[in-house]
């Protein structure tokens, strides 16, 4: 509880639409943001970086269009697409945009490509990747995200061995004393997300849990009580 406290308070929860019901789509995210949901985790893949394919700009248009809650976009692609999707995605109304580290050689410049277009800026981790570069970054980072499954598809189990990730950035941006806020994606529910957020996260992504749950709406609430049960 003290350590969530000192960073922001009340967790921020991002359900993911990968899992949601594509014909249910608009409905399902009425219903999350009434809920109290904070964003939209929306997850592009290029079937090249992961092994799967998902949504181009034209959805998160749509979805930025229903004016209900802000878009969180994780690129998960090769590099050869940064170049056309970060702008594409900024234009279609992406409140943060998130680029794989493994990806780009020049991870500095497309952090400020990204904030010179009005986006906030977000790096991405992959299980096995160290955080080891994250330092010289931090300045020009609004978010962190810690990946707790290997990325590509959902409903995977979360992997343990990365609340000891989440601890380490959580003590580098402490040191640097910049506003990063740190989200984890990958086997979210009310047990992991209560763990993840003891160790430093401030943002909880979810999927499966959320659209795969009788009640979503329930589902979002109780991530939001991660942050009050430590």
């Amino acid at each position: 509880m003290e350590r969530n406290a000192r960073h922001g308070g009340e967790v921020k929860v991002a359900p993911s639409v990968l899992s949601a019901r594509p014909l249910e789509l608009e409905s399902q995210v009425r219903q999350v943001a009434l809920a109290g949901a904070d964003m939209l985790h929306l997850d592009i893949m290029d079937g090249n970086f992961v092994p799967n394919l998902t949504f181009g700009p034209a959805t998160a248009k749509a979805l930025s269009s229903i004016n209900l809650l802000p878009l969180d976009v994780h690129l998960m692609v090769s590099a050869a697409c940064l170049d056309w999707a970060i702008p594409a995605f900024a234009e279609a109304g992406a409140r943060y945009i998130t680029v794989h580290s493994e990806v780009t050689p020049h991870l500095s410049r497309t952090l400020r490509t990204i904030r010179g277009l009005g986006v906030r800026s977000a790096v991405a981790l992959n299980p096995a990747t160290p955080p080891d570069f994250l330092p010289y970054v931090l300045d020009e980072l609004d978010m962190v995200l810690i990946m707790t499954v290997n990325p590509g598809f959902g409903g995977q189990a979360f992997i343990p061995a990365m609340l000891k990730k989440i601890e380490v950035v959580r003590e580098m941006i402490d040191r640097a004393g910049v506003p990063c806020e740190i989200e984890v994606d990958g086997g979210i529910d009310a047990a992991t997300g209560a763990e993840a957020v003891a160790r430093g996260a401030t943002i909880l992504v979810a999927g499966s849990y959320v659209f795969s749950a009788t009640d979503p709406g329930e589902a979002v609430r109780s991530l939001k009580m991660c942050s009050r049960e430590r």
